[in-house]
């Protein structure tokens, strides 16, 4: 008995050490792709000389490494997390395995905020502080909308979701039909096509802060997300306030799908799929799939944003991999656990 619980232990230790070892590598390994190929030993040296301040080996070099690729990672990296981790609490919250980080019309608001941004033709500034407006606003009148008749039912959020992002939806539409087709009409297609390009360290200063907090907040609550799906008095015997609960889970995920649709764009079936895979590896508790959809929801967006600058000549929208590596993963996942139950 005590030999298969240190083995246990030795295996539990193994699988922490791996899902935080794992991301780091993949990004080290990334900073040496690109148009510009690198060694890693040039990489680390010209980390080290950055780090250490010394003289960087080649300006050149240490401008693509610090200035170009590292931001775009970092990006990578939290919106990959901070999507999986967003998506794993709807599905929790909705009870619905198909939940999404837009069932509330989040990522609607946030497009229409933006959108509306290049349409005027503001800096990359004022089309982050829009969306990320916009989707607090959608997020505010999916509440509103539900609040009149039967408020503690997830079934009326869900549909007063549903109304206000196909809402957000139609004034996006509206704007693309306005916008000037030579001048305006491309960048925000292509903006919403989703993109990590004009990643740089001024933008992560502005929508960083809201996913690390959104993910921390999530993550201290990972045991209570377990409780979601309980009913009021289910909830209240286990001493808890599923309400507050409840209410602290749709702004935690709410903070993250803004501040990741007003950096990069629309990007799907990572908040989806993600989870998924978590709960066929490492079973059904939140407590082990909320830190496994940090992990691998950072690793999967990197790849696809890896890919997409690499794979042509001309970058590729995030969104357009996520779509294509997603739908068959997905397939695959549906015929092994045959259904879409939690």
């Amino acid at each position: 008995m005590q030999k298969r619980e240190k083995t246990f232990s030795y295996k539990k230790c193994a699988i922490v050490c791996l899902l935080i070892v794992a991301p780091l590598l993949l990004a080290f390994a990334a900073l040496a792709m690109g148009r510009f190929p690198l060694s890693l030993q040039t990489v680390f040296q010209v980390l080290a000389a950055k780090i250490s301040g010394a003289v960087p080996i080649d300006l050149q070099t240490e401008k693509v490494i610090w200035g170009i690729r590292l931001p775009r990672i970092l990006l990578a990296m939290l919106v990959g997390a901070g999507l999986a981790v967003s998506g794993l609490a709807f599905q929790n919250l909705f009870s619905n395995p198909l939940a999404t980080p837009d069932t509330l019309g989040v990522a609607s608001g946030a497009s229409f905020g933006a959108v509306l941004a290049l349409l005027f033709g503001l800096n990359l500034l004022w089309v982050q502080l829009l969306a990320l407006i916009g989707g607090v606003l959608a997020v505010s009148l999916t509440y509103s909308v539900s609040a009149n008749r039967d408020r503690g039912s997830i079934t009326t959020v869900v549909l007063a979701g549903l109304i206000i992002g196909s809402l957000f939806t139609a004034l996006v539409s509206l704007v693309k039909y306005v916008a000037d087709a030579e001048s305006q009409l491309p960048s925000i297609v292509y903006w919403l096509m989703g993109s990590l390009s004009s990643a740089n360290y001024r933008m992560l200063l502005l929508g960083a802060p809201l996913i690390l907090i959104g993910i921390i907040v999530l993550l201290l609550l990972r045991w209570r997300l377990n409780l979601l799906p309980l009913t009021e008095d289910e909830a209240r015997s286990a001493g808890v306030n599923i309400s507050h609960l409840r209410l602290l889970t749709v702004i935690s995920a709410t903070m993250i799908t803004a501040s990741c649709v007003s950096m990069c764009g629309q990007v799907g079936w990572v908040g989806l799929l993600v989870p998924h895979m978590c709960r066929m590896l490492f079973g059904g508790n939140n407590q082990k799939l909320v830190p496994a959809c940090i992990s691998l929801g950072a690793m999967l967006m990197l790849i696809v944003d890896t890919m997409a600058r690499t794979v042509s000549a001309g970058e590729i929208p995030v969104s357009i991999l996520t779509a294509i590596i997603g739908a068959p993963v997905f397939i695959v996942l549906l015929r092994r656990t045959g259904g879409w139950s939690l």
